[in-house]
């Protein structure tokens, strides 16, 4: 049976509104129910994570041009206008008659009247060129980003606060990129020469990251899915973001090394320190959700690691099993994942600045007890993907204050290194390097 791609992203659409559900998980749960053509499961997609990308922009046409209360507007209507005026405006290659035509029959089947409220809404859009005069840039600087970028006007002014207005600007408009696939090769199993070459055979287009020579962006696939890239099942290769990478080619991983992964679910990091060891030495994986280990262990699995085994554990919790013994500790904090909006927009929307302090104490405690596994001479690696020096250097700076033992490693010539979309083409992401001292 044809799907209707259009009809299956409002359903997501509403769901996410009324379930109050991450938008990648309802997308994924949704799309592996059906057989769906690749063209259709790809216009879903980009209808979906566009509207959320734009929500408040979009919102802020609907307002603009509906002589009706916005609150008393249907909510699955709200979501059919959405779709529509992200077609208009984003989506060049859909006919602007095939737009309008598809709402009105979405509107349609809720009701009559609904149908023609939609037609008169986004054919008032196209009269008018498809512009609506936005606020005042010069006058309303905060309301104007707030609108044309859709975060939230606290976020806005946070970021400006941060980096100042100009940078935050270009740090809004990169995250509502869609991110390249990135790869990193399991060196372990082939040659990066070796995989490269059999990329290039099955006609996929790639880049070699600066930042981590295993890393490769996927520029185009060729048609091909994740699953039928040359290499997958012989676990040649890992889905992994660039600024993740990270983490484990600057911790100095050496053969032998004993590492514990403190926050370690999905297992990007712990999978690619396994590989590094060159099935020497041993991973400790852990993570406080059951459920989430199995997303390790399927990954170890896949990529044919002998030398990680997962665990489950609380962060929190200090094991004195193991205090003073490791070579290297990662500490993938949890955090409030400001730097991961262009993959879950929804993050935008569902953060306060309360729940973004509300972190900070969680943090400062795993970094605490997960340093006291570090041995003499060994290395605690602190991570986050958010973009807020209050969970990032100001966490690591009041370690260092309350821990003397410990000492800041440089990295590329910098104390810290923070990784932004709109310079690095990666997630948003923070890295500290620290050092135990071998004696006081």
């Amino acid at each position: 049976m044809k799907i209707n791609a259009r009809k299956l992203s409002l359903r997501i659409l509403d769901e996410i509104e009324q379930m109050h559900e991450f938008s990648h998980v309802v997308v994924g749960k949704t799309l592996n129910q059906y057989d769906i053509e690749p063209s259709d499961r790809r216009l879903t997609s980009q209808l979906v994570f566009g509207v959320l990308e734009n929500k408040l922009l979009l919102d802020y046409y609907i307002r603009k041009l509906s002589a009706q209360r916005f609150s008393r507007i249907d909510r699955s209507v709200v979501n059919i206008l959405r779709m529509g005026f992200y077609q208009l405006q984003f989506m060049d290659r859909i006919p602007e008659s095939a737009t309008v035509n598809e709402s009105v029959k979405l509107a349609k089947s809720i009701s009559q009247a609904n149908g023609s409220f939609v037609n008169g809404i986004l054919r008032n859009f196209i009269r008018n060129g498809k512009k609506v005069e936005l606020p005042n840039r010069k006058q309303h600087p905060i309301t104007y980003m707030s609108i044309m970028y859709s975060f939230p006007e606290w976020l806005v002014e946070f970021w400006i606060e941060q980096y100042g207005i100009l940078f935050a600007e270009k740090l809004m408009y990169s995250s509502n990129k869609t991110p390249k696939l990135s790869l990193r090769i399991n060196t372990s199993r082939v040659t990066i020469d070796d995989f490269k070459h059999s990329l290039i055979e099955a006609g996929v287009e790639f880049s070699t990251s600066e930042l981590v020579e295993e890393g490769l962006l996927i520029e185009s696939l060729n048609g091909l899915s994740v699953r039928q890239i040359p290499g997958f099942d012989e676990g040649e290769f890992a889905i992994q973001d660039i600024s993740s990478m990270c983490v484990g080619k600057l911790a100095g991983v050496k053969e032998g090394d004993h590492i514990l992964d403190v926050c370690a679910a999905p297992g990007g990091k712990a999978t690619h320190v396994a590989t590094l060891l060159n099935q020497t030495g041993k991973v400790i994986a852990r993570d406080l959700h059951v459920d989430k280990l199995s997303l390790i262990e399927e990954n170890a699995t896949r990529l044919k690691l002998n030398n990680l085994v997962v665990e489950q554990y609380d962060a929190m919790s200090l094991d004195e099993t193991i205090i003073d013994k490791m070579d290297i500790v990662l500490v993938d904090a949890p955090c409030s994942g400001l730097g991961i909006i262009r993959r879950k927009p929804d993050i935008k929307y569902n953060k306060t600045l309360e729940s973004l302090n509300e972190l900070i104490p969680i943090q400062n405690e795993i970094l605490a007890v997960s340093s006291k596994y570090v041995k003499p001479g060994g290395t605690l690696m602190y991570s986050t993907c958010t973009l807020n020096s209050h969970e990032n250097q100001e966490v690591v700076d009041n370690f260092l204050a309350l821990n003397p033992e410990f000492e800041l490693e440089n990295i590329l010539g910098q104390n810290y290194l923070t990784l932004f979309p709109s310079v690095n083409q990666t997630d948003g992401f923070f890295i500290a390097k620290l050092r135990r001292k071998m004696t006081l």
